[in-house]
């Protein structure tokens, strides 16, 4: 909630310059656009206004991306697995695993954050009290209304219907509630006439005459008016004004940009309106709406689009009506290339609005392009069993065959604190900066007593990686200094990049990893594909030999996360090797408690085992 409450006052600030930047661009296109592709592009900048209320993951939201992972699931093969599970626990490889963790406190939320979000629920609370107002209001007047009877309007608004070809039923009612002709309704469309219009205009009374057409006129240009705002769903954009009021309602810079939103809907329902008529009827046009303007009202509810607006609204159709030439083919096309050339530059902001700080982030790992197997994971031969209390997933990955094996494949991608495992990459990027090297890698303990015993000692390069040993790694990350570490980390593309200035930058902090970002970077590592040197490569793969089976050999690293004492996201990484191919795995393991490296381990080897990749 704090969290959300600061992201939406940075996108706030951020929203109202990106207004200012798209009404000087709608302004400078203003020449080569029709009036209906003016209006379009407002629904453009609308999708910047829900952008913080989402969370997108580029280059998909993550919304998307889930379905592809549906996809996914559907059409590449499943790989099952043995049933007969493999208990871990009295292996001998699980003994050489040390896992070591310290536990951190969790961050406080920002009550400033709070604040901010108490606010703004407050204030659209009270917006959505005054709709609910509106409504009922609205109850009353559709209550009161009446079919119209008039038999000259009924007539025109026969022709009006087929002139434009709409076939479709649209009720049109009379009221005494309502100043100005509306359209109401997303999916049970009506028109509302105000009596007082039709009394002004049409003969009444038993035996009259019927209204001769020059005077229906100005009621024949209402109707083409609102049922134009019908074939552009024009009742749908005035619901998505209101309810963009009610999440902006702040926001006064944003209220203008609905205003004019508005202004350009209305129009581009006279250019609508315009195209249909002959142009010695144009000037007639703008004397039945400077009719209106005695009583000129906008829209009183939620989900209307009204024929009259305000009175700066109507000096701005004024002058569009005077100016008004049906649009060239050209112009049409220029106004298509703006639309999606707009909507190309809109993307981007999109994302930087979105709620992805808070929100899960997550490595685009284009599954339809490997060669890839989805293990089960809700029949008799899942993996869930291993997993059973932890949100988890299993990452495989065959070199010799450049194949995948994956449990759970949108948990794969996830990225997440890498904890411990990171000290893999920290302890080449110390070889390869010079402060330690494969010969002389020995640190002093300088005495200060650690939580665990095996850190109150001496310590080289694999006894540190073996006993995950906090302050060598730090030690390490003091001579290099933090541009170098944040430069070495970009180098090697590790998850998102984005270490911070703190000492545990790698313990729930900004710096995330997914398992299938793991794995990748192991694969990377292995193979030396990281630009470093193959003493120092080899130095790193050595300190991480945990147990040998035959002529099998497995290395790996585990990390815990620790807040407040709970252990909340466990991992486990490293490859299997024999002499014919090379296999590298990745577990994750989250949970609010007991979720540790070691029961990652576990894990890791039991699958492993089942698999026939690893002897327990």
């Amino acid at each position: 909630m704090a969290a959300f409450g600061i992201h939406f006052f940075l996108s706030n600030l951020l929203l109202s310059l990106l207004m200012a930047l798209f009404l000087f661009l709608k302004r400078t296109l203003r020449p080569y656009l029709t009036a209906r592709m003016q209006f379009r592009l407002w629904y453009l900048f609308s999708g910047l206004f829900a952008a913080p209320f989402l969370s997108f993951s580029p280059p998909v939201v993550s919304q998307i991306f889930a379905w592809s992972d549906k996809l996914t699931r559907t059409f590449l093969p499943t790989r099952h697995i043995p049933s007969s599970f493999a208990a871990a626990e009295n292996a001998s490889a699980i003994d050489c695993i040390r896992d070591y963790a310290i536990s951190i406190n969790g961050k406080t939320p920002s009550i400033f954050g709070f604040l901010l979000c108490a606010l703004w629920l407050a204030g659209v609370a009270a917006a959505l009290l005054l709709t609910i107002r509106a409504h009922i209001r609205f109850h009353v007047v559709r209550q009161t209304a009446l079919p119209l009877q008039n038999r000259d309007i009924r007539a025109l608004y026969d022709a009006c219907l087929a002139e434009l070809g709409i076939q479709r039923t649209i009720p049109l009612y009379s009221t005494a509630f309502l100043k100005s002709p509306i359209l109401t309704g997303l999916f049970r469309p009506r028109i509302y006439l105000p009596i007082h219009l039709i009394s002004n205009v049409c003969r009444t009374g038993p035996g009259t005459r019927p209204t001769p057409a020059k005077e229906l006129r100005p009621i024949r240009y209402i109707l083409l008016h609102e049922l134009q705002h019908y074939r552009h769903k024009d009742a749908f954009s005035s619901g998505l004004m209101h309810l963009l009021a009610i999440a902006y309602w702040h926001n006064p810079l944003i209220w203008h940009a609905l205003r004019e939103m508005q202004t350009d809907r209305e129009i581009a329902c006279d250019a609508s309106v315009l195209h249909l008529l002959e142009e010695n009827e144009y000037e007639a046009y703008g004397d039945a709406l400077l009719y209106f303007a005695k009583t000129v009202s906008r829209a009183p509810f939620p989900f209307a689009a009204a024929a009259a607006g305000s009175l700066r609204q109507l000096k701005k159709r004024m002058l569009h009506i005077a100016a008004y030439k049906k649009p060239s083919a050209i112009k049409i096309s220029t106004g298509l290339f703006a639309f999606f050339a707009c909507a190309i530059l809109f993307l981007p902001l999109a994302f930087m609005l979105s709620r992805k700080t808070s929100a899960p982030d997550r490595y685009a790992f284009s599954a339809s392009a490997k060669n890839i197997s989805l293990l089960p994971q809700n029949d008799s031969n899942s993996l869930s069993t291993y997993f059973n209390g932890y949100e988890g997933s299993f990452v495989l990955y065959d070199s010799k065959r450049d194949a995948w094996t994956i449990y759970n494949i949108d948990a794969a991608a996830l990225r997440t604190a890498p904890e411990s495992t990171y000290k893999i990459y920290d302890a080449l990027f110390g070889l390869e900066e010079g402060v330690i090297t494969p010969g002389h890698s020995f640190m002093a303990w300088d005495g200060v007593p650690c939580p665990f015993d095996a850190w109150n000692a001496d310590q080289t390069l694999p006894s540190a990686m073996r006993d995950s040993v906090n302050w060598y790694f730090e030690k390490i990350d003091e001579k290099i200094g933090a541009s170098t570490i944040k430069r070495r980390i970009q180098q090697i593309g590790y998850g998102n990049e984005s270490p911070t200035d703190d000492a545990f930058y790698w313990m729930q902090s900004d710096l995330k990893i997914s398992p299938i970002e793991q794995v990748l970077l192991l694969a990377r590592l292995y193979d030396n594909r990281l630009d470093c040197s193959p003493e120092h490569i080899q130095a790193v793969k050595d300190s991480l030999y945990l147990s040998s089976s035959g002529t099998m050999r497995l290395y790996g690293k585990t990390g815990t996360g620790r807040i407040d004492g709970r252990d909340v996201n466990g991992w486990f990484v490293g490859y299997t090797e024999d002499p014919e191919q090379t296999h590298f795995f990745a577990v994750n393991i989250q949970s609010n408690a007991n979720a540790t490296g070691s029961r990652a381990a576990n894990i890791a080897l039991s699958i492993l085992s089942d698999l026939h990749l690893w002897t327990l």
